[in-house]
């Protein structure tokens, strides 16, 4: 199957706005789990999770931390201008690079009120601090099709972008949460172990792990590592289109340690993902060890993931994991590299054969997405049976909503 000519309406199901969790639940841990095994589902919680995970697996979870990304500005005639800053502009090599950017940084935004806001005119706002006063100024640099690129000034200028973001900005929780985030969400819409800055929205499977779980994990013989990949707007943008080729996928920078690699190959055959954007990154390390077997000279900029790459990259079929992830291993050697940083717009869907995984850790997520048709590409068509089993057994959906254990049918083949 070609996933270029699936229908996005083939991939649809009626989600009544009553089963959107608009908050989290008190526990984190406490939040349901749905197993779907060998064409069997049963449920527990998440505390429970080790129990359905094989000896001696290993867990990716991504450790990026999401950022304050929503600044309200006040216009001198009493308006109100929101700047949602989207991603570092391409002067920068990756996202913390331009996180640590201090005095001024450009970036890629959507402005809510743009045809209020003159070319020209700067917005200005001050934020009071046990350390002083910050002033942040906003400049607007170009207006292009999807987006704005804006430049930000502010003073002290010692201050990192981050560190601006922090107090001047605030979460930006997912359009279908119908509702101003508070400070709760400040804590509740990050991962324990985030540590990475530069997300616009949370790495959500890992929302319900906590040091608990960690600790039934080293009981089990399970072990855990992390990767980062920062996770754009792009991941709520809606498939518009009707048929799936023409949908543009978005893109989104990752970072990968050479340690991690080398672990990944330790395990292969044993590797289960929290999250789709986990997943995303380590199948993309697979493909980019693929281009390193056929181009071994490769420069950093090519080894980047097109959308429909995988599906039209000749002579994958005869690398192996072990094969791919050893090749890039060796040109990361040779560059003296330490990390990976690189850019995916990897498309799963029905279709796509699952190299790396064994199975995925996962929220219920929105009908016609693109995170819908990475889970049919996983389960296959009974991801109806289990989106349905949920539904009619009250489970809570989306960001801060319950989730499931997904095993890889290919692998039980």
């Amino acid at each position: 199957m070609n996933p270029k000519q699936l229908q996005i309406k083939d991939f649809s199901y009626n989600l009544p706005e009553s089963r959107i969790a608009a908050f989290p639940i008190a526990s984190r841990d406490a939040s349901r789990l749905l197993v779907y095994k060998d064409g069997q589902i049963t449920e527990d919680i998440y505390r429970g999770i080790a129990t359905y995970l094989p000896q001696g697996a290993m867990l990716v979870l991504n450790d990026t931390r999401v950022v304050e990304a929503r600044i309200l500005f006040q216009k001198p005639t009493g308006g109100t201008i929101e700047i949602f800053c989207l991603s570092p502009h391409s002067q920068y090599p990756d996202v913390t690079t331009a996180m640590l950017q201090k005095a001024k940084v450009w970036w890629n935004c959507m402005i809510g009120g743009a045809s209020k806001w003159k070319r020209g005119t700067a917005l200005e706002k001050r934020i009071s601090t046990g350390a002083g006063e910050i002033v942040l100024k906003a400049l607007l640099v170009e207006r292009l099709p999807d987006y704005f690129t804006v430049e930000m000034q502010w003073e002290p200028d010692d201050l990192s972008f981050a560190e601006v973001l922090h107090l001047a900005g605030v979460i930006p929780l997912p359009p279908y949460i119908k509702r101003e985030a508070d400070e709760t969400d400040r804590q509740r819409y990050q991962t324990i172990y985030a540590r990475q800055e530069g997300s616009v929205a949370a790495p959500t499977a890992g929302l319900h792990f906590t040091e608990t779980i960690f600790q039934t994990f080293s009981t089990k013989g399970i072990v855990h590592d992390f990767v980062t990949l920062h996770v754009g707007a792009g991941t709520f943008k809606p498939v518009k289109a009707d048929i799936m080729k023409d949908h543009t996928m978005h893109t989104e920078f990752i970072d990968v340690r050479y340690d991690l690699i080398e672990k990944l190959r330790q395990h292969a055959g044993s590797i289960f993902c929290v999250g789709t954007t986990s997943l995303r990154t380590v199948e993309s390390l697979y493909w980019i060890g693929v281009k390193i077997k056929q181009y071994a000279d490769v420069d950093i900029e090519d080894l980047t993931i097109g959308q429909w790459d995988v599906y039209e990259t000749p002579g994958e079929q005869v690398v192996s994991v072990d094969e791919s992830l050893s090749a890039l291993m060796e040109w990361m050697m040779r560059r003296r590299l330490s990390r990976l940083l690189t850019q995916t717009q990897i498309m799963i869907a029905p279709g796509y054969r699952f190299r790396m995984i064994c199975g995925l850790i996962t929220n219920f997520h929105q009908p016609q997405s693109t995170l819908l048709l990475l889970v049919a590409a996983l389960i296959g068509n009974d991801w109806k049976t289990v989106y349905q089993y949920a539904l009619d057994n009250g489970f809570r959906f989306l960001s801060y909503g319950d989730g499931c254990l997904l095993y890889n049918v290919q692998e039980e083949h």
